[in-house]
Parts: structure tokens; sequence; C-alpha cells
């Protein structure tokens, strides 16, 4: 039997399925970011999941619901992390490329697909901190404005440490660090 999630009728409340429906794609994509394989992301957003439940009236209250959503991932991956102290940007990237570039040969280009190999290793050359940043804003297009709420940093923090991360991906990038340590 399939449950229709979007029964919600006019003068009720939102279920929690309602409310989080249309935040999963997204949230999805940032968990994989951040965890580096499928699994994984699936994974942390089953977690999350199921830590938010309990309070959906809570979560009828959220004016901007999916930057709310973010910061509970953010803090779900962190609280993973340092459990588990791995790296959370991992070779399952690297599927995911192979992967895209075997669907779509036409679109990922070999010059491409090195660069974007040649990201990820710089990535890995970032703290926690920087990588989450770079990835949240220059990949998942959150604003500066979400991710102060999400991270809970003051903008001008925010806009500091992202110059400074993506000087360092510059850097790396230059002067071919990423792709001598890749070669060898």
């Amino acid at each position: 039997m399939k449950i229709n999630i979007f029964s919600h009728h006019r003068g009720q409340d939102p279920t929690f399925e309602e409310m989080v429906a249309p935040h999963l794609e997204r949230l999805h994509q940032l968990a994989y970011r951040y965890s580096g394989n499928q699994a994984d992301a699936e994974d942390l957003i089953q977690d999350l999941l199921v830590k938010l439940i309990p309070r959906t009236d809570e979560l009828r209250k959220v004016e901007q619901l999916h930057p709310w959503l973010a910061k509970a991932l953010y803090r779900l991956h962190i609280d993973r992390f340092r459990k588990s102290n791995r790296n959370p940007v991992d070779a399952g990237y690297d599927e995911h490329i192979n992967h895209s570039a075997a669907a779509n040969p036409n679109d990922m280009s070999p010059s491409r697909v090195n660069l974007i190999r040649d990201l990820h290793s710089a990535l890995q050359h970032l703290n926690e901190e920087q990588r989450i940043l770079v990835i949240m804003h220059d990949v998942e297009s959150y604003t500066l404005a979400e991710l102060e709420k999400i991270l809970e940093t003051p903008l001008g923090t925010l806009k500091s440490r992202l110059h400074r991360s993506r000087a360092k991906l510059r850097k790396l990038l230059k002067e071919g660090t990423v792709s001598l340590q890749r070669a060898c």
C-alpha cells in the first residue's frame, strides 16, 4: 500500500513528510558532498530524519526550513566525523566522476574529468572548516546569508574564510602540487 505523503488538508498542520520532502533532494546532495559516497550520504539523511521526526512540532515553527535542516545535517555530519575521525570527502567522489563520465561521455571531456579530480584532490588539502565552506558555497550554491545561519558564523568571518580557502585552492592548483601527488 502506497502512502500519499502530500495529503495535507486545509486548516491542518503540515505533516513531517510535507515539510521535509521538498528539501530532501538538496539535503541529499549536501550529504553526498560531506560524506563523499552514496551509502554514507543516505545513512546521514536517514539518521537526520529519524532524529527529526519526534521534533515535528518544532519544525512547524521554523520560518526558513531549508537552512535549519542544512544546519542540522551539518551538525550531524560533524558529530559523525568526530566519532569516526575519517576524512569526509573520500574516494567515493571519484566513483561519482567515473559514473558521470560513463553515463554521459559527451558531457565530460578527459580534461574536465582531470580538472574535477585535481579540484577534489586540492580540497583534501584544506582543513575541515575550509572544505565544508567551499563545498557549501561554491558547489552547493548556498548564499553567504544562508551559511551565516547554518554555520552560526558572522558574515565577515565567512567572507574572509572563503577568500583564504579559494586562495589556497588556487595556489595548490597553480603549483601543480595536486597533480604531482596523484602521479606518485
